[in-house]
């Protein structure tokens, strides 16, 4: 651990608390120096650290600054079982536990940044990663589920995105078919789901379920098409947003991802989606096709009915729903 995780770790234990420069000097093993340059490095990247007198230095209680020791705190009773990898800027985290996949990481490990300069969503598109105003995260796993399950996976952590922000605040979000995450009636959060397969054994490796969540408006806001479509979970910095909805949403989904057998969760994703009866465009292979959403069955499949009357169900593809015009 370097000394200014350290130094973070020190904070983090007594936010709001008076903690004199020599004093963490002593505890750390480094020079009252050391602690001023890094405390001033951390001031820079968006920590709330005041200084006052002989009382020495403050982290503010609503510093809201993503940090493995941060996060770590609200994930006590997973030590162990989640181990976090926190960086300030990635191509994506997917991709970085892409490679820790390939060097036999075990399941468990995420991997959370502030900044994805190459992060991606469905059908290769690009997902805006704006720095200091999201979350991305992904992480981990090694299931002995069929294939056919895998896309399970990415329902369930649409769940767990719901119940996660509903555990820090009052915003009730709800899922769009398959994996977008809405409130106000804007996207403000994706998943991608991506898996390697074992051709020798017949089986998953591994899988990567990767959560990007637009905590705030980016500065000036959203531009070009995203203008009209992406929205964000809050209004206003949060106190300790970002660490406790990491862990919160790690949590969430490690509690079904446990008893993923009994598949609880789809009847909950069910009740969470706002899709069925609405008018809806169906895309895929290079053609739209209008049609009414009906139903999610028991496998998260999307019933639709085109405008010819006939019926499909969806295991995956693209959907957008159909404006609602008011007289």
């Amino acid at each position: 651990m370097s000394v200014k995780e350290e130094i973070i770790k020190v904070f983090e234990k007594n936010r709001g608390e008076y903690l004199s420069g020599n004093d963490i000097a002593e505890a750390l093993g480094i020079s009252r120096t050391a602690v001023w340059k890094n405390i001033k490095n951390l001031i820079s990247e968006g920590y709330r650290i005041e200084s006052a007198g002989n009382r020495g230095y403050v982290m503010k209680t609503d510093t809201d600054v993503l940090s493995a020791a941060g996060a770590e705190k609200y994930l006590k009773d997973f030590e162990g079982v989640i181990r976090l990898e926190i960086y300030d800027t990635v191509t994506s985290t997917n991709d970085v536990l892409k490679e820790r996949a390939g060097e036999g990481a075990a399941e468990g490990l995420a991997a959370a940044a502030a900044y994805q300069s190459g992060g991606r969503g469905r059908m290769g598109r690009r997902f805006e990663s704006p720095k200091n105003s999201g979350l991305y995260f992904s992480l981990l796993l090694r299931p002995e589920i069929p294939l056919e399950e895998t896309t399970l996976l990415t329902v369930a952590a649409a769940v767990a995105v719901c119940r996660g922000v509903e555990s820090i605040s009052d915003i009730k979000p709800v899922i769009k078919w398959v994996n977008d995450v809405y409130v106000d009636g804007k996207k403000a959060a994706g998943i991608l789901t991506e898996a390697a397969f074992n051709g020798e054994m017949n089986s998953l490796d591994y899988v990567i379920v990767g959560i990007g969540m637009n905590m705030y408006l980016p500065e000036g806001g959203f531009k070009g098409e995203l203008r009209d479509k992406a929205g964000c979970f809050f209004e206003k910095p949060v106190e300790d947003c970002r660490n406790r909805l990491l862990a919160a949403v790690l949590k969430e989904f490690w509690s079904i991802y446990a008893n993923f057998s009994d598949k609880s969760f789809v009847d909950e994703y069910r009740e969470r989606s706002f899709v069925k009866g609405r008018e809806i465009v169906v895309s895929g292979k290079g053609i739209s096709r209008s049609a009414k959403a009906l139903d999610i069955d028991s496998s998260c499949r999307l019933k639709v009915e085109y405008d010819d009357g006939t019926q499909e169900y969806l295991n995956s593809g693209e959907i957008s729903i159909k404006p609602v015009f008011k007289e």
